[in-house]
């Protein structure tokens, strides 16, 4: 009996792990094919790269559509629409004859993977308590991270055998697959008239009124911002350095090695030292690897980035195991609107991350420079969304710095006695 609900368990948390990881995997797997896709269309380098943008723009703004509709129609009947939308859009691209008819059904691709991305989270939340959770997401998020390295690996084999085209066809039988999936691991739900009227009643001002869960989410968003201005800067400061694309493409392999190892090595912390006091332990080795990228970028000069990937190497096995603590941290304030409270957290993730990107990318001419600079910044967020999370309320926030107004104006004026 115990080895088949082992067995059982296995398949769920694969499922789970798919529809995490569905986003990046339609985010990454068409990257190898930007020359082919340019070619069949005819279009430029930079009408290509506009469909990277567009399904990002779906993916922020989706975030936000799927927990009012799992208030209405259940998790399950979200999922599957979701999906359909997923495998519509991924069949369109893969007929389209334009990039603007490319970039539309990109931003709808966007749109349907934003259910898995949502709805996975809200579903583990529900089934399990926060200990379960805890497990659950220390299990699969750190293969998220394999994403951006096995999808473009994947995706140049079948662009090799037959086409661009195919990479879209098989993310629409994965959808398909999913649905299947969902329907068996799923349940129905029934939608009770005063339940429903119970979940309206949280808006998004309510969720960002609970300082715990948004000291958690800024916490989420700003580690991923810290890890999103270094990747966007990384290769070009490595061509700075004068590195080959090859090259390059390896130097990301110590990283994804480190967030799995993060990932993972957060179960064995929490059932030794209990989950707030891992939290603290970890922030702890994230500030280390900052203030050591930035001793080996701002402050002193360094020739070789050796210092540097070591040290963001430590950052994102810091960043592996945070992000599992800080997600279930955050939903377990609102166990009864998980959807809801995911699609918020996600969103606000994806625009601190997106805003870190876009800023770095803006002095990129002067690289590990601003790989500094930004990493620096992203890491106060960080340790200010772990300050307001330990505060009960924003009661308890605007007293204490009320508090500490007054202690600092009375020592002004003893000062001045003096």
């Amino acid at each position: 009996m115990n080895s088949v609900n082992n067995t059982k368990y296995f398949f769920f948390l694969s499922y789970l792990a798919l529809l995490s990881m569905l986003g990046f995997i339609a985010t990454d797997m068409y990257l190898p094919a930007f020359k082919a896709i340019e070619d069949t269309m005819q279009s430029s380098p930079a009408q290509v790269a506009s469909t990277l943008t567009s399904f990002l723009a779906g993916l922020a703004i989706g975030q936000l559509m799927y927990g009012p509709l799992v208030q209405r129609i259940g998790k399950r009947n979200s999922l599957l629409v979701g999906l359909i939308i997923f495998a519509a859009a991924s069949f369109s691209i893969a007929s389209s004859e334009t990039v603007f008819a490319f970039n539309v059904s990109r931003f709808f691709q966007a749109i349907g993977a934003c259910s898995a991305g949502v709805i996975w989270q809200a579903i583990v939340i529900e089934k399990y308590d926060a200990a379960k959770a805890q497990r659950v997401f220390s299990n699969i998020m750190p293969l998220v991270a394999l994403s951006p390295a096995l999808a473009p690996l994947l995706g140049a084999l079948v662009l090799e055998s037959t086409g661009w085209q195919s990479i879209f066809l098989i993310l629409t039988g994965l959808a398909v697959f999913l649905m299947l999936m969902t329907l068996i691991f799923v349940p129905k739900e029934v939608m009770q008239k005063h339940e429903a009227s119970k979940t309206r009643a949280i808006s998004n001002w309510g969720l960002l009124n609970n300082t715990k869960y948004l000291g958690n989410v800024i916490i989420f968003g700003a580690c991923s911002g810290a890890f999103f201005a270094y990747l966007t800067l990384w290769p070009i400061v490595m061509e700075q350095h004068g590195f080959a694309a090859k090259e390059i493409g390896l130097s990301f392999i110590p990283q994804t090695i480190m967030f799995i190892f993060g990932g993972y090595a957060n179960k064995i912390l929490i059932r030794k030292l209990g989950t707030e006091k891992t939290l603290s332990v970890l922030l702890v080795a994230f500030a280390v690897s900052v203030l050591a990228i930035v001793a080996s970028t701002l402050i002193f000069s360094v020739d070789t980035l050796l210092p540097l990937l070591i040290s963001f190497s430590v950052l994102a096995a810091a960043n592996g195991a945070i992000y599992p603590i800080v997600v279930n941290n955050a939903l377990q304030e609102f166990t009864n609107n998980a959807a809801k409270a995911a699609g918020l957290q996600n969103f606000l993730q994806i625009s601190i991350a997106f805003g870190a990107s876009s800023l770095v990318a803006i002095w990129a001419a002067q690289g590990e420079v601003t790989i500094g600079w930004g990493i620096l910044i992203c890491a106060l967020g960080v340790f200010a969304g772990y300050a307001l999370s330990k505060q009960s309320s924003w009661t308890q926030v605007r007293a204490n710095f009320t508090r500490t107004a007054v202690d600092s104006d009375k020592q002004i004026k003893t000062d001045r006695n003096r």
